[in-house]
């Protein structure tokens, strides 16, 4: 069957480049205001029901109830979840970029699942009860399963699709350990059972000052990669031709994406569809270029996760919705629509 060819681009219908990238900065600029709304939701709406009035006495001038739940847990809720946010974004981007899958996602690295199989071991095997003893396990965990899958796939000499079946193959047997420590021991199962649906809940100051190091790190590092990313997703012949190291820019991105997804995961628990959902809808109006869909990624994907946590509030009201619940049942339509929509653009 004979497919007409889009027509070519001319002088008319085609953007200069200064004038595209006009336009994707005014796009990246109208994303931060939208951040910004969004944030300021988190911080007034809750399921406690409060006035805007109460929100204000309760940001700058009361330290009593008000305070309490507007700054002791709104606040830290939302700094939270951007932080979060920006992480499973960037580390989603970073590895669709890596694996050359638009469909590839933090979880397909197996690094949702060290961290959660860290956990699952520090309740059952050395009494860790806190949340604070829970993060340091928790990226211990992804830290580690990054780095087997790199070697795994090959080393300096791994590819994207040898690292994808390194990491499903890693995940199904911590997954698979994961839920045999957690039906053996009733414990840890009451205990992991909040934490494993990817909460915001928790947030207190104490969990961001310890994760912030390394998402700051994480977030320089990905930045930092999206020219030579760029390069690699020519060829490999085409970007040694363009001078990137191929090796160094593989490791490089496995580390960004486990520093990023193991603090985020540490911090709250495995938030899923975040990674996957918004670098790829953002590569619908950038294009290709990683200059572009990192910045992107780091500023939409809180705004989908907080944008989750205030509905998962809401809706259950006075209860809540862990936030990991609600992006799942917005990214499981999502899913389908991508892979639906993948599959005929291939046929």
């Amino acid at each position: 069957m004979l497919v007409d060819s889009p027509p070519e681009p001319s002088a008319k219908t085609a953007p200069a480049p200064p004038r595209r990238r006009a336009v994707r900065a005014a796009g990246l600029f109208l994303s931060l205001a939208v951040l910004v709304l969004v944030a300021l939701a988190s911080i007034a709406i809750g399921a406690k029901e409060l006035s805007l009035e109460q929100v204000w006495h309760g940001l700058f001038e009361d330290s009593g109830t008000y305070g309490d739940v507007v700054v002791g847990e709104r606040l830290s809720r939302t700094v939270l979840g951007l932080l979060v946010g920006a992480a499973l974004g960037l580390a989603g981007a970073v590895l669709q970029a890596l694996t050359r899958n638009p469909l590839a996602d933090p979880g397909l690295l197996g690094i949702n699942a060290g961290a959660s199989a860290a956990v699952v071991t520090a309740i059952t095997f050395f009494g860790v009860t806190s949340l604070n003893g829970y993060v340091w396990f928790a990226f211990a965990g992804a830290a580690a399963v990054g780095v087997l899958v790199f070697f795994l796939g090959g080393g300096r000499g791994a590819t994207p699709v040898r690292l994808a079946l390194a990491g499903t193959a890693i995940s199904a047997a911590l997954y698979g350990y994961l839920q045999a420590v957690m039906i053996t021991d009733e414990a840890a199962l009451g205990k992991m059972r909040f934490w494993t649906v990817g909460s915001l809940a928790s947030a207190t100051s104490d969990i961001i000052w310890q994760v912030l190091p390394f998402l700051a790190a994480g977030t320089v590092l990905a930045l930092a990669l999206a020219r030579p990313l760029n390069a690699m997703a020519m060829g490999d012949d085409t970007a040694r031709a363009l001078g990137a190291h191929l090796n160094r820019t593989r490791a490089l991105s496995m580390a960004a994406a486990t520093v990023l997804c193991g603090a985020a995961t540490a911090a709250c628990g495995p938030i899923v569809f975040v990674g996957l959902m918004v670098p790829h809808v953002v590569r619908s109006f950038t294009g290709p270029d990683l200059r572009w869909i990192l910045p992107y990624a780091t500023v939409l994907s809180p705004v989908l996760l907080l944008g989750a946590d205030v509905v998962g509030r809401v809706v259950a009201r006075p209860a809540e919705l862990q936030v990991g619940i609600v992006t799942a049942i917005l990214g499981g339509p999502v899913f389908i629509f991508l892979v639906r929509r993948r599959r005929t653009a291939q046929l």
